[in-house]
């Protein structure tokens, strides 16, 4: 799949084994710059113990105001192998995490679906998370069955302009939709244990953006409407700005701005949701790339 790659929808069909990079700028050497328990996902993502979180280098989108842009666009991380990602695995397992979370890893998922068959092999247990922003094709995500059991995708933007103009990906909004059509087809009812955790199952996430309300209810109309309750819907206001950015980017998301999507999905229907304090746009929730645990 890496020699003539088409795993994310830009379909570069480079030769990642040879050393050719396409917009991901990776080739088919694992990079990650970061992998410890992470505290600031979904509840029953997270829970009391942390989410185990891997994360790669690169990324198949371009979005100009992402929080990861030290690894997604600069490409920060360290060259590790196959059986050091097993490893990784393993040991974040003995540290209590409740879940092996992948974070940006559309342009990683044969290495994903390899190490995690030989992590299995070892003992590895506990749940894995795609946590991606749903850029891939239907058959990447294909692929991935029986290897993921909890898929936590976004859903960026409603209208291909803001995609076009946000990500550099005019289709990433189609894209997304037969993206995680797939997925939930593949998961079915969201099934959690004994303590809330989920084992199995779909989060969509939303990433609410400044003056961006009226977007962010169409995509919650339209998985309500798609999906019903058979997934669950993360309404975030995290957004955290850069001043570099241009208007309406440069600021956070209103508290006004953020009650009114929640008050809408409320008046939806909706009741599989997750919320956030608006207080989570902030620096300290960006976790340092700083090769921990790699």
């Amino acid at each position: 799949m890496y020699k003539n790659c088409k795993l994310c929808k830009r379909e570069c069909g480079v030769d990642r084994t040879a050393g050719e990079r396409g917009f991901c700028g990776m080739s088919d050497k694992i990079y990650i710059s970061r992998a410890a328990l992470h505290r600031w996902e979904e509840p029953p993502i997270s829970g009391s113990r942390g989410s185990g979180t891997v994360f790669f280098s690169g990324c198949s989108l371009g979005c100009i105001y992402c929080q990861n842009r030290e690894i997604s666009r600069g490409r920060s991380g360290k060259e590790i192998s196959q059986k050091r990602l097993v490893d990784i695995m393993l040991r974040l397992q003995s540290d209590g995490a409740h879940n092996i979370n992948f974070v940006t890893p559309t342009h990683y998922a044969p290495t994903v679906i390899s190490a995690v068959s030989d992590a299995r092999d070892a003992g590895l247990c506990i749940p894995i998370v795609y946590n991606t922003g749903s850029y891939e094709t239907k058959e990447t995500v294909r692929t991935l069955k029986g290897t993921v059991d909890i898929w936590l995708p976004d859903l960026k933007y409603y209208r291909a302009e803001s995609a076009k103009k946000y990500s550099a990906a005019e289709d990433l909004p189609e894209v997304s939709r037969a993206a995680i059509a797939e997925m939930v087809q593949m998961a079915g009812e969201a099934r959690f244990d004994e303590n809330g955790i989920m084992q199995s199952g779909v989060i969509v996430r939303i990433l609410l953006l400044p003056m961006h309300v009226a977007e962010a209810k169409l995509n919650v109309k339209y998985l309500y409407e798609t999906f019903g309750d058979k997934i669950y819907i993360s309404l975030m206001s995290q957004y955290t700005p850069r001043p570099d950015l241009p208007s309406p980017l440069c600021r956070k998301v209103s508290a006004k701005e953020y009650d009114e999507l929640v008050d809408y999905a409320l008046k939806l229907g909706v009741k599989n949701a997750f919320i956030q304090d608006t207080g989570s746009a902030d620096e300290s929730f960006i976790p340092p790339f700083d090769y921990t645990g790699v």
